[in-house]
């Protein structure tokens, strides 16, 4: 009987690395194939612009329904929408041959990648939550680690075939085989939940159980809390992944190649933090925020106050190290208390708050970069994780609201 539940276990454990794996698969593909997709389009620089803002249009509606589906269907369908990712990579290079065209794509794209998304982060809470072990925040290194090798791949695939479905072809080939090995590592554990549910309905009224559903307003009130506390982290965030290279060139007048070494260093100290600090975010969230967002908000003064670029390299270093702490963080916090029915709609309260300080930040780093430069606009970014430091003592009341 032990060894019938121990190799469950051990399989469903790999689930979500494997799915995060596959999730930095698509994206870092997505990110060193965007010039060539742009030039498949034949669109403008401005054109383009605005099309990339239909990745949000169409992440943010399936974000929220996503959670549902997760809990009506079970974990299994993570894999297969994991691997839909994959397959709306080739459809979107086979069709965008115009500007409506990749539009219409990459709303598809969005919505499957948010899809994605809800779907990963329900199934690594649920494998932390029954297992003890520090998995979201793992998981989230294995996507930034995934993120960098695959666009490194991408990009030599690039300079050998400079064709835009081959590089989309063969990021599929990752992320379905990916998806496929989710959906077989949790397998197990779906017919355990499926059985579960089974003997919960026979014991009910007239065969009928209602979901662990946590339906009092106030704990959906905190989870959205939760997750405007993450819109702050995202913002801060995606500010370094994307300005981080602008800085380097616009104020310290770095050569292009030298200006790209700040968003890899940024994503590399972002995936070696995650892996060094999954224990202690799981043992001691609140202590781990603090400490992240005080962190973080010294890396942005310093950013936005150094002399030099190598105390410029240090603030964002010191940035990556706290911001990439923040958001798995308080998923695994806000996700901890949420009964198995009803975690996928939790994780989907969550993520799509959060998933709006993502879509804000670039306009909000903009902003304050046209009135004051870019290097001090980096005090706006650190005002951002002192939000997320002010905002700690009203997380811990939040997340200490016991369910009903």
């Amino acid at each position: 009987m032990s060894t019938v539940i121990i190799r469950p276990i051990g399989t469903f454990r790999a689930a979500p690395f494997l799915g995060f794996a596959g999730f930095g698969a698509f994206w870092g593909v997505w990110g060193a194939t965007l010039p060539l997709l742009r030039a498949q389009a034949g669109v403008s620089d401005a054109e383009f612009g605005v099309v990339l803002l239909f990745i949000g249009a169409g992440a943010l509606p399936a974000m929220l329904l996503t959670g549902r589906l997760v809990d009506a269907l079970g974990l299994r369908v993570t894999g297969v929408l994991l691997a839909l990712l994959g397959v709306m990579g080739v459809v979107l290079s086979a069709a965008a041959v115009n500007y409506a065209a990749l539009c219409a794509g990459i709303l598809l794209t969005g919505a499957s990648s948010g899809a994605a998304d809800v779907a990963l982060n329900t199934l690594a809470a649920t494998v932390e939550k029954r297992t003890g072990r520090p998995v979201v925040t793992r998981s989230h290194a294995a996507f930034s680690a995934t993120v960098a090798l695959s666009s490194l791949g991408a990009g030599a695939l690039t300079a050998i075939a400079d064709s835009l479905l081959v590089n989309f072809a063969a990021g599929a080939v990752v992320v379905v085989a990916l998806g496929l090995a989710v959906v077989t590592t949790t397998r197990p554990a779906h017919a355990q939940d499926a059985a579960a549910r089974g003997r919960q309905d026979a014991a009910a009224p007239e065969g009928r159980v209602e979901p662990a559903l946590p339906g009092r307003m106030s704990w959906w009130i905190a989870l959205v809390m939760i997750g405007a506390i993450g819109a702050f982290a995202f913002a801060a965030e995606n500010a370094y992944q994307s300005w981080s290279a602008v800085l380097l060139t616009d104020a310290f007048t770095a050569s292009p190649a030298l200006a790209a070494v700040a968003p890899a260093a940024f994503a590399t100290t972002a995936a070696l933090t995650r892996f060094a600090t999954g224990t202690v975010t799981l043992r001691r969230p609140i202590a781990t925020l603090v400490a992240a967002s005080a962190i973080a908000t010294g890396g942005g003064v310093l950013t936005a106050f150094a002399p030099t670029l190598p105390l410029a390299m240090g603030g964002i270093v010191a940035a990556a190290v706290g911001t990439s702490a923040l958001f798995p963080t308080l998923l695994s916090y806000g996700l901890r208390p949420v009964p198995d029915g009803s975690r996928g709609r939790a994780t989907s309260a969550i993520s799509t708050v959060a998933y709006l300080g993502y879509l804000a930040g670039p306009a909000y780093f903009g902003l304050l970069a046209d009135a004051g430069g870019v290097q001090r606009t980096f005090l706006g970014v650190a005002a951002l994780t002192a939000v997320v430091l002010a905002a700690i003592p009203a997380l811990k009341r939040a997340g200490s609201r016991p369910l009903p």
